[in-house]
């Protein structure tokens, strides 16, 4: 008789079977307990119970496994197209824009900041001015919306450099923001250098800004970047660039590239002070798509969109194309060759 068998043992070596067939049926689920596998010899052996059912084995839940954190973007590096006046003045400011505002995981605090701006053979010292571009976070990414003039002379310039910036929260959730930074330059050699940053802030959005902000925030032919939305919110924007907005969106689709915050306080080169600053002015750097700066976009449709914004109450209005007007309405030169300035005096 086998091990397996379950017919009835006899003596010493039929109880030893017996025990080994009864731990044999309890590892499979048997109910019948040790106490049958010692049972004398000439007793019959214990049946298999079936009057009681056999308990469902409950297995406890895995863990959930933790999901990893969700990646940032990684737009490319904005290189100017065709059409720029001292291409490289931009492209060095961007460069050090994103050295300063983007950064892989770990690579956070002064320290590294410092080594990046280093790496582009720029003063190390540049990276103490990034503040709002440098947030305390273990990562973050930058995409450079525009890169636009705020004013170039012969040896010196100011680029205002339009981002949007994701940064990684201490949870590993992802913040969502942008920011405008004026960077000064000067003429060296081999390449232009970086003298200053200034990066933008808005301040607080008020508790209740005008009607008309909400009304250009839903326009889905307005585009804004998010340093120029958060000017909108803060309640320092007149009504009279709301207004001329709105109108504006009627006939064109116009993406604008400052507001307010970013800007200059004086018209570069001089020191009469700018109307941004003050909330009484914007530019439009694409028209339907069309970036101003690119010398296939018609110059018919840069100089209707000018015109029209002259009609909105603009008495300023700048551009890359000359267009006779009364007084100083109309103006055209380098700094505007890549934008169109929509100004207003009160």
């Amino acid at each position: 008789m086998t091990s397996g068998d379950g017919g009835r043992g006899t003596g010493r070596r039929g109880v030893l079977r017996a025990g080994a067939a009864a731990v044999l049926l309890g590892a499979v689920g048997c109910t019948s307990g040790a106490k049958s596998a010692v049972a004398p010899a000439s007793s019959p052996p214990t049946p298999h119970s079936t009057d009681r059912p056999t308990p469902t084995p409950t297995t406890a839940p895995s863990p959930t496994a933790p999901q990893p954190p969700t990646p940032l973007p990684t737009p490319p590096l904005w290189q100017p197209g065709p059409g720029e006046i001292q291409p490289d003045v931009k492209r060095r400011a961007v460069e050090l824009v994103a050295a300063l505002g983007a950064w892989p995981p770990g690579g956070q605090g002064a320290g590294a900041a410092r080594a990046r701006v280093a790496a582009l053979g720029l003063p190390p010292g540049l990276a103490d001015g990034a503040g709002r571009l440098a947030p305390a976070a273990p990562e973050a990414a930058l995409e450079v919306i525009d890169a636009q003039y705020g004013g170039i002379l012969a040896d010196s310039a100011s680029v205002l450099v339009v981002c949007r910036q994701w940064t990684r929260r201490p949870d590993g959730s992802v913040a969502a923001g942008g920011i405008t930074v004026d960077v000064r330059l000067s003429r060296a050699t081999p390449r232009w250098t970086v003298t200053a940053v200034n990066p933008g802030d808005p301040g607080p959005a008020t508790a209740s800004p005008a009607p008309a902000v909400a009304k250009v925030l839903a326009e889905p032919r307005i585009e804004l970047p998010p340093e120029a939305a958060a000017d909108l919110l803060s309640g320092t924007v007149h009504d009279t660039v709301l207004t001329a907005m709105l109108r504006l969106a009627g006939p064109y689709a116009l993406s604008v590239s400052v507001v307010r915050t970013g800007h200059p306080l004086d018209v570069f080169g001089t020191t009469r002070p700018s109307d941004h600053p003050l909330g009484r002015a914007f530019d439009v750097w694409r028209i339907d798509g069309r970036a101003v700066v690119d010398p296939t976009t018609p110059r018919q449709l840069i100089e209707s969109f000018m015109r029209d914004a002259a009609a909105a109450g603009s008495y300023n209005v700048g551009g890359p194309v000359a267009i006779a007007g009364v007084g100083n309405q109309f103006f055209t030169d380098d700094t505007h060759h890549d934008h169109v300035h929509v100004g207003f005096n009160s």
